[in-house]
């Protein structure tokens, strides 16, 4: 599983809006007045809700995301209508005179939530028209259709924008609610919690119960596909004529579900969109569900942190590795903005002088890697003699120094090649080199906006003196 490229993707999102304040404050006192904290609020933030998180979070990722939903013709509306322009959403957001904007607020002390106050009058009696011929003029300009489904009313028409999408060939992932999950018949996918589903199926004793009352009400609805979604027991997706696929959940530690579902339905849709299997953007959805549980209140995910939970484990993997693999990790790498360094060498026996060499090697950047002869490379430049140590044992050797991140073997003569593939930022040799032009590699290097560095020799030694000193013994 891999990331897609998500800068052409193309999402639709439709439904509730919601604006989430957050005041921040200390309790160091009891009211007078009431058993209750007093928050001396010192801090105030206004982030995107309901529908409006989930398009921030696909915008998040790089998408071309379009939202269309109502809101209040209020201020609260209009800071909602700047949060989502100032995130580079394409909205059409209808302000309905005389209807607040649906408003959550929350009072937290010491990052814990104290009370939340809802603020709304709901949009039931809305006629869709507007809507449906907004909903229709932006249909041709993507790829997936997202319908966020709060119960507030914005998608009292549902079935008819599942309907209009469906003609224009388009997936529609529903995220539902209640328990008349008929109005989402003929939806591509819809993500229900496991209360949600349960609501509708019935209680579930274990997961076989749950994947068969599953595919029944996916056969009845007409779906393809079903995403139930399970907390700390991850998620299951289920589809027509396939065994059903139990996620694991990805969550170190969880800290407010709040928006867990809008992430996990943003993630798929624009993984879908990017053109990933359902099963990879299910993958990358349940990753992205055990980030965001982890932050405070209505938050997205960065590209960057669901690719670090994609290779988290290789990304901090050190020693020997091939070049295939290590490529990917150095992409993560670049993203963090680390700084590559590469050299390259027989390290036939480590000493001293090839210790400090590769520390002030590493010493230039944040990450180190040392290309190493194969041993039929090493007879080529040195005779049949050598190595002396196989490359297995050369290259535990230097994978076990603290100052070396990854170890990558080569056949060629020259590491020119592997130099061309890598890139780095500096390359490095020592100072048994004059001049730059003499390092393979340093075309690719410079060429690329790199750096050529030779660094001085520290001390006065030679493996070849060392096993020339063994043999005279």
């Amino acid at each position: 599983m891999q990331l897609p490229n998500f800068d052409s993707a193309r999402i639709l999102v439709v439904g509730d809006l919601m604006l989430d304040r957050y005041w921040h404050g200390g309790t160091s006192r009891i009211s007078p007045e009431a058993p209750v904290p007093v928050v001396l609020v010192n801090g105030v933030e206004e982030r995107l809700g309901g529908a409006g998180n989930v398009a921030l979070n696909i915008a998040t990722f790089g998408a071309q995301t379009s939202l269309i939903g109502y809101c209040g013709r209020d201020e609260a509306g209009q800071n909602l209508i700047a949060l989502l322009q100032s995130a580079g959403i394409d909205c059409v957001v209808e302000q309905i005179p005389g209807r607040p904007t649906i408003t959550k607020l929350r009072v937290l002390s010491r990052h814990q939530q104290l009370i939340r106050l809802d603020f709304e009058d709901r949009f039931h009696d809305v006629p869709s028209a507007h809507l449906l011929a907004n909903f229709a003029g932006k249909l041709n300009e993507a790829d997936v259709v997202v319908l966020s489904d709060y119960g507030k009313g914005t998608l009292n028409s549902v079935q008819e924008l599942i309907q209009l999408a469906g003609e224009a060939g388009k997936m529609v992932l529903v995220d539902p609610k209640g328990t008349d999950f008929d109005r989402y018949r003929g939806a591509t996918l819809i993500t229900p919690n496991r209360s949600e589903f349960e609501a509708v199926a019935g209680p579930c004793r274990d997961d076989h119960d749950l994947a068969e009352k599953g595919l029944g009400l996916l056969e009845k609805l007409e779906l393809k596909a079903l995403l139930i979604t399970r907390g700390e027991h991850g998620m299951t997706l289920l589809r027509r004529g396939e065994s059903p696929r139990h996620l694991p959940a990805h969550a170190k530690e969880v800290y407010d579900v709040t928006g867990a579902g809008d992430t996990v339905i943003s993630t798929l849709a624009a993984a879908l969109a990017a053109g990933a299997s359902l099963e990879d953007a299910t993958g990358l959805a349940n990753l992205a569900a055990g980030i965001v549980v982890g932050k405070l209140g209505t938050a997205s995910v960065t590209l960057e942190e669901l690719d670090d939970a994609l290779h988290g484990q290789r990304a901090h993997h050190r020693g020997a590795i091939e070049l295939d693999k290590l490529l990917p990790l150095l992409g993560t790498a670049r993203r963090k903005g680390e700084k590559i360094v590469v050299t390259n060498g027989c390290f036939d026996i480590l000493h001293p002088g090839h210790i400090q060499y590769l520390q002030q090697a590493r010493a230039l950047g944040d990450r180190l890697i040392v290309l190493v002869n194969s041993d039929a490379s090493v007879r080529r430049l040195k005779g049949s003699g050598r190595p002396v140590n196989p490359l297995e044992h050369r290259m535990t050797m230097l994978a076990a120094l603290e100052c070396v991140d990854w170890v990558v073997p080569f056949e060629e003569d020259t590491p020119r090649d592997v130099i061309g593939r890598l890139l780095p930022d500096i390359l490095v040799k020592g100072g048994d080199y004059k001049d730059i032009t003499e390092i393979a590699g340093h075309d690719h290097v410079l060429a690329n906006g790199g750096e050529v560095r030779i660094l001085d020799f520290l001390g006065d030694y030679s493996t070849t003196r060392i096993i020339q000193a063994i043999r005279n013994t």
